[in-house]
């Protein structure tokens, strides 16, 4: 959604210029050649001097030629000079007009071909079929193992389980998790005991990726999860934005709003996000995050632990309009949480998208900030019957806009959307707003224009 729009004028004008400058150049070399020419010529033709001359008309020639040359040297230098400065510019003009590839080949280029290891934890327990179902696909969208290991890290003892991973040989990485011992759970917590053993194992398994094998960055599933046919590409596009901007902090292959019918399906493969959400379900971060959470790992309820201001500090997501991991889990810990309403209709790419030749710088904040902002305060502004209704031209971009938080949740039970906020922050949302796309018309949900910022009552 958020492109740099094509602007031929822009680029005629960067061509006549570009033109007009190596005419200069051109003239500027013809000039000196010339000039050394009739200098040598003068040199040449110039009366030789009698014997009978005087030896201060001689000295008197000799510092008049000493002179001449000092100014043909300053000249020299000068055009020299000049011809430096207009060659930086002839560059400094070529890198602007390329730009954006220039910058995407600098950025992504060598990392994507010859860059590192980026591994995929898959966090397993007893769940034997599902595992086989996730590590089947893993395999299948593989384009290399060598940069795509798997790493299944195994909790639970679970013996059928273990068996599936191994039978997989050593196409996969079988770690498990040591500590098997019973957890200690508030009284008030024990229905929720799953909740912290997930997270002491996603802790040790983070830990041995980091720490034993040395990884640079990681990419995390659980054993639930489908991954689209781009899922590798996907991810080995966004690394080296994810490196380039500190206001990112992780990336996910999730879209929280993914139905089919809250998507563009049809033109919306390639487009990308910055999310304040912390969307999971399929995400990557790298170990410098790691060394700064890992310390201070909760002992349950990672994930929202992991959205709280404190974590998160002001950083965002990149996640897809249209996700490329759907869950197929059900039966679990959260017990099927969202799942029939929300969950299972997430819609999962199947057009396969070739990120890695895209320009995604568009998404460091930056660049992409100022687009977004005019992109909202562009849209029309609209109610939500003139969206229910059918009223609106398809194609164009729209805005409704909430100022509570129960405004906000009358709009997107009406719309299908998910309503709940963690932190004060709503799912998909980016200063604010949620965009997602909606019978043809691109919506954006956001706040008013006095919005101070996200609302931790809220949740």
């Amino acid at each position: 959604m958020l492109r740099t729009a094509d602007k031929p004028g822009g680029a005629l004008l960067q061509s006549n210029v570009t033109k007009m400058r190596k005419k200069q150049i051109l003239l500027l070399k013809i000039g000196v050649v010339v000039w050394v020419c009739v200098v040598y010529a003068l040199f040449l033709h110039k009366p030789a001097t009698t014997t009978s001359s005087q030896p201060h008309d001689i000295n008197g020639q000799l510092d008049k030629l000493e002179d001449e040359l000092n100014k043909q040297s300053q000249f020299y230098n000068v055009l020299l000079n000049k011809l430096r400065t207009m060659q930086q510019q002839q560059q400094q003009q070529q890198q602007s007009v390329g730009g954006e590839t220039g910058q995407q080949e600098s950025l992504v280029g060598s990392l994507l071909y010859d860059g590192p290891v980026l591994p995929v934890l898959l966090i397993a327990c007893n769940r034997d079929s599902a595992v086989r179902r996730s590590l089947d696909l893993l395999l299948k969208h593989r384009p290399s193992q060598e940069r795509f290991p798997i790493i299944v890290s195994q909790d639970c003892g679970h013996r059928p389980t273990r068996e599936v991973i191994e039978s997989y040989g050593d196409k996969v990485t079988l770690i498990q998790h040591p500590d098997l011992t019973d957890i200690e759970v508030p009284l008030k917590e024990r229905k929720f005991k799953g909740y912290f053993l997930i997270a002491r194992h996603y802790r040790w398994a983070l830990n041995q990726v980091f720490q034993k094998f040395e990884h640079e960055a990681v990419i995390i599933v659980e054993d639930d999860l489908d991954i689209a046919p781009d899922f590798y590409e996907y991810f080995s596009a966004t690394y080296p934005i994810l490196r380039a901007d500190p206001t990112l902090w992780c990336v996910s292959a999730w879209n929280d709003n993914g139905k089919a019918d809250l998507v563009d399906v049809k033109n919306g493969t390639g487009l990308l996000y910055r999310t304040d959400f912390f969307p999971g379900l399929g995400w990557m971060l790298t170990r410098e995050l790691w060394e700064e959470l890992g310390p201070k790992w909760p002992r349950s309820y990672w994930d929202d632990w992991v959205r709280a201001p404190e974590q998160r500090s002001g950083r965002a997501c990149i996640r897809p309009e249209i996700s490329r991991t759907r869950t197929f889990g059900k039966k679990g810990v959260s017990n099927g949480l969202f799942f029939e309403k929300h969950l299972k209709q997430i819609h999962l790419n199947a057009v396969y998208t070739s990120f890695t030749k895209m320009n995604l710088t568009y998404l460091i904040k930056d660049l992409y900030d100022p687009v977004f902002d005019k992109q909202v305060q562009d849209s029309q502004v609209v109610t939500i019957n003139d969206v229910k209704g059918d009223r609106l031209a398809k194609g164009g971009s729209y805005r409704l806009i909430y100022h509570t938080k129960d405004n906000f949740k009358k709009f997107t039970k009406y719309l299908g959307l998910m309503d709940d906020f963690k932190a004060g922050i709503p799912r998909t949302g980016y200063k604010g707003t949620i965009t997602f796309f909606y019978r043809g018309l691109r919506i954006f949900l956001s706040p008013g224009n006095n919005w101070k910022g996200y609302n931790p009552s809220w949740s």
